[in-house]
C-alpha cells in the first residue's frame, strides 16, 4: 500500500478542527430544546378518551407494537395477541394500575413522571383499554371489567 504521512503540524490543525466542530456541535444541540411537539414526546393531558382503541394506540402500541403482537429487543414487551394470560382482567388492571418489570405504572397513585407528568390513566380510561385488549388481537374474553373494579382493585394496592 502506498501510505502518506500527515506531518505533525497538519495533524494538529486537523485534530483542532474536528475538537472546534465537535464543541460547535454539541453548543448547537444543548441551545436547541426538545419541544414535546416535534420530539415524539406524548402528552399524557391531550389523552381524554374512554375509547379503548384509541388509547391502546396512543400508549400501548408503543410498547406492545401494533395487533398488539409485542417485541424483544432493547427491553421486552410481551405479545398481547393470542395471550391466555388475558383472561384475568384483574391481571391486567393491576398490571396497567402498578406496572410490572419493565412497564410503567399508568394508576394515578402509582405513576412515576420521567422528566415531566407521568402518564396516567383513569379507571375508566384503564377498563376501557382493558375490555379492547380482550376482545381484540385473537383474544376471545367477553366478561368486561368495570371503572368500579378497576377503583376497587387499585385500593387493594399498598
Amino acid at each position: 500500500m502506498n501510505r502518506r504521512k500527515i506531518s505533525p503540524t497538519v495533524a494538529r490543525w486537523l485534530g483542532a478542527g474536528v475538537a472546534i466542530g465537535l464543541v460547535s456541535a454539541a453548543v448547537a444541540l444543548v441551545g436547541t430544546p426538545a419541544q414535546a411537539g416535534t420530539a415524539g414526546i406524548f402528552d399524557p393531558s391531550s389523552l381524554n378518551t374512554t375509547d379503548g382503541r384509541q388509547i391502546f394506540e396512543q400508549i400501548c402500541q408503543g410498547c406492545h407494537m401494533p395487533g398488539g403482537r409485542g417485541a424483544a429487543g432493547a427491553g421486552h414487551f410481551p405479545a398481547l395477541a393470542n395471550n391466555r394470560t388475558l383472561a384475568s382482567r384483574q391481571y391486567m388492571a393491576l398490571t396497567i394500575l402498578a406496572g410490572r418489570r419493565n412497564m410503567p405504572a399508568f394508576g394515578a397513585r402509582h405513576a412515576i413522571g420521567f422528566g415531566g407528568p407521568p402518564a396516567t390513566l383513569s379507571e375508566e380510561q384503564i377498563a376501557a383499554v382493558i375490555n379492547y385488549v380482550r376482545t381484540n388481537f385473537g383474544n376471545r374474553y367477553s366478561d368486561a371489567i368495570t371503572a368500579a373494579e378497576v377503583a376497587a382493585l387499585d385500593k387493594s394496592l399498598h
